[in-house]
């Protein structure tokens, strides 16, 4: 009995982290920052916004709609890393103190609001929701880099997001030009 009542309390412990991360509330942040135990329910929230992406698309095919969550989980390990090097090593405040799981934690959740990608499922609502949803994300992704890193600037948890991003577009340009298809 003890062990249903456990089981049921995580969950509905999940189902409310999931729900604060998509309003997103700063104090959620912080507290899966804290909670070491939470990088499985961050990844599990990284793969449920991934499937969530796959049934908005399916009028685009299926066919990777089960590589899609493994894809995602690595590129969520990656960025992470990115963030991290970026962030706590290139360009730390004074209170910056953070560690690669924190960075997990909090940016695994910041995909929560890509739940909504669920309702994309016909051409006329995948537009909308996919825009909608990526705005969202990268909203919270600001706040969760913000929290993990301990930054009191706003604009510099953007500047690390943005910084992020372009070293991982460089990166991939430059992995396709050496092992891509080549002009013909």
């Amino acid at each position: 009995m003890a062990i249903i009542w456990y089981r049921e309390k995580m969950k509905s412990q999940y189902v409310n982290r999931i729900i604060r991360a998509c309003k997103l509330d700063v104090s959620l942040y912080e507290e899966v920052e804290a909670d070491k135990s939470a990088t499985y329910q961050a990844a599990g929230v990284v793969v449920l916004s991934s499937l969530a992406a796959g049934v908005g698309a399916i009028s685009l095919g299926a066919s990777n709609f089960l590589l899609a969550p493994l894809l995602s989980l690595v590129s969520w390990y990656v960025w992470a890393y990115i963030i991290y090097f970026i962030g706590a090593k290139l360009f730390p405040e004074p209170t910056t103190v953070a560690d690669h799981g924190e960075l997990l934690r909090t940016i695994g959740f910041s995909s929560a609001p890509g739940l909504i990608r669920v309702f994309g499922f016909t051409p006329e609502l995948m537009s909308i929701t996919f825009i909608g949803a990526a705005i969202w994300m990268l909203v919270a992704m600001i706040i969760a880099v913000r929290q993990a890193l301990d930054y009191q600037s706003t604009w510099r948890a953007i500047g690390v997001v943005v910084i992020g991003f372009l070293a991982q577009a460089i990166f991939l340009v430059i992995i396709l030009r050496l092992f891509g298809p080549s002009p013909s």
